[in-house]
């Protein structure tokens, strides 16, 4: 791509698909904060650079257990992490990629595990170089100039091997069916299906006569008994949506502050627990647990697509987008069991592709307003739409009126009921499934303890539980043992940062002793017998997976 696919000078956009100009109330929201306004961007590219190379040599990016891998460019990436209040539910075993998660399995498991299709989306994909070196130079265009306003990124859009990568991502995520019923495996059935279905995608777009289809959406049960609404897109709309974002996803890392830590290459939930570690050592030990009240339902289009529009120009990129976000509602009536059909004029269906992007633009401008522009100087650490800010002692009352009153000029609501304002010192908190609390050391000084949160190690006992009981005595060992490996595996990889050795011990004692009253059960022994089988044994002879123990877990690799 050629610097000629930008312009320097803001260009008009179509009506009703947003226009590069400050948001009204980006003025009055900076204010109640602290700050200057939103428009106010000077030396906004500076500090964008050094952020990210300081973040870059500060912390080490955690591992997720398996193999190591090389690390992945920011510019030459397709992968986009997972995200989620607790992001190690995955069933499956995770290999080790910088920034981003990386199904052994090389499928989704499912709505089952709280996992979207946009989160497992791009695992396990290899971007051809030519892919990488189109994101590369957007990428440094983007930084180079961070006014520069992209055009021509339609045409990018039609490339074939662009396309081509955005469909191996949909095929080998093979998520759910949309709306028409179709799945991934009645297109990669052979390689002249494959083909044909390439070229008539590849014709609708360059005729643009692709229209979105409605979305499908499904009702994902929570562990607090309410439920979380997930939008299912067809397979052609989430391959066109994965070829945006792949374009759009360069782009946007360069305006991304550094203490966002979701969906974003090279960035990862352990990070983000560094960065609160950091920041209470640094003496603010006053934390806004904060929580959005339906965010992805919630999010306005208006607003959005003016953000999108200040970085893209190119009308039918724009006529995309603003087409994904209105795309109509389908879901069934849980009383007479009908599809119903529904406008959305409000909010990203959770569960698009595209979401998580959008998602993290919108939120982006509150990253720079806490962590740059308020003169209290907190630290806002954000991972997807959960986040903490963390203000010395006192601040804490004021900075969560303020937070409310931005969130309202923008649309969206601060859930009260979950939002608390908390001394670490005193009380700890729970945080992308971690636990953080205030600990007195050997050497006399205080710390903070970072470890799993109790919930999130029932979590692990359950599922190991669910593997392990009398309803499963008729399977075969050669069965039972790589899945309960997996659930250890997956949780261990996202769980191995921090404090958490004793944690882990405790598990591994803990998964020794079902294994070892599962065989007994099942061979019908004697207790001599059940004592014969140390955890030694049960690793060595059986294979079961033990949950590594050592320290210096930032570096530590399970």
């Amino acid at each position: 791509m050629s610097p000629d696919n930008v312009n320097r000078e803001p260009s008009p956009c179509r009506k009703g698909e947003g226009c590069h100009v400050p948001l009204s109330n980006s003025r009055a929201a900076a204010q109640d904060l602290g700050g200057v306004s939103e428009g106010d961007r000077t030396g906004r590219a500076d500090r964008v650079s050094r952020e990210n190379s300081r973040s870059a040599s500060a912390t080490q990016p955690a591992g997720r257990g398996g193999d190591s891998t090389e690390p992945v460019r920011a510019a030459g990436v397709v992968g986009v992490p997972r995200s989620g209040n607790d992001p190690s539910e995955s069933k499956t075993g995770g290999e080790r990629r910088r920034g981003t998660w990386v199904n052994a399995c090389g499928h989704s498991e499912g709505p089952a595990d709280g996992r979207t299709e946009a989160e497992t989306l791009f695992d396990r994909i290899t971007t051809p170089p030519k892919v990488q070196k189109l994101q590369r130079t957007l990428y440094r265009k983007a930084k180079a100039e961070p006014g520069y306003r992209f055009y021509s990124l339609y045409g990018e859009l039609l490339r074939r091997d662009v396309l081509e990568t955005a469909m191996s991502a949909v095929a080998g995520n093979a998520g759910a069916a949309g709306v028409d019923g179709q799945e991934c495996s009645a297109y990669t059935r052979s390689d002249e299906a494959w083909t044909q279905w390439r070229d008539r995608l590849l014709e609708e777009l360059r005729t643009k006569t692709y229209r979105p289809s409605p979305v499908r959406r499904v009702r994902i049960p929570k562990g607090d008994g309410k439920t979380r609404p997930l939008g299912i897109p067809t397979v052609k709309d989430r391959v066109v949506q994965t070829a945006v974002a792949m374009l759009l996803l360069p782009v946007w890392e360069v305006d991304s502050h550094p203490q966002s830590y979701a969906y974003r290459p090279r960035r990862n939930a352990q990070q983000a627990m560094d960065a609160i570690k950091t920041a209470l050592l640094s003496g603010r030990t006053e934390v806004i647990d904060a929580d959005l009240s339906g965010y992805f339902d919630s999010i306005p289009h208006r607003e959005l697509l003016r953000l999108v529009a200040r970085r893209v120009s190119d009308g039918r990129i724009l006529a995309l987008i603003k087409a994904w976000l209105r795309a109509p509602i389908v879901e069934r009536d849980p009383n007479t069991g009908r599809p119903t059909n529904t406008g959305n004029r409000r909010g990203t269906p959770q569960g698009g592709v595209i979401s998580p992007l959008l998602a993290n633009l919108y939120l982006n401008r509150l990253d720079w307003q806490v962590n740059e522009r308020c003169e209290l100087r907190p630290v806002l650490v954000r991972y997807a739409d959960d986040f903490v800010i963390l203000s010395r002692p006192g601040q804490g009352p004021e900075l969560q009126a303020r937070l409310k009153r931005w969130l309202e000029r923008n649309g969206l609501t601060l859930n009260e009921t979950k939002t608390r304002t908390l001394d670490v010192r005193t009380e700890g908190f729970k945080f992308l499934g971690f636990g953080v609390s205030w600990r007195h050391g050997k050497s006399g000084r205080n710390y903070p303890h970072i470890e799993p949160h109790p919930k999130s190690q029932q979590k692990l006992r359950n599922k190991l539980r669910e593997k392990l009981n009398h309803w499963t005595l008729w399977r075969s060992v050669e069965e039972v043992i790589p899945e309960v490996n997996r659930q250890l595996k997956g949780w261990g990889g996202y769980f191995h940062h921090a404090n958490s050795t004793r944690v882990f011990d405790r598990l591994n004692r803990y998964a020794a002793d079902r294994l070892q009253r599962w065989l007994w059960r099942k061979h019908g022994c004697r207790e001599a017998l059940w004592a014969r089988l140390p955890r030694r044994v049960l690793q060595e002879r059986y294979g079961l997976y033990r949950l590594p123990t050592r320290a210096a877990w930032t570096q530590a690799r399970a």
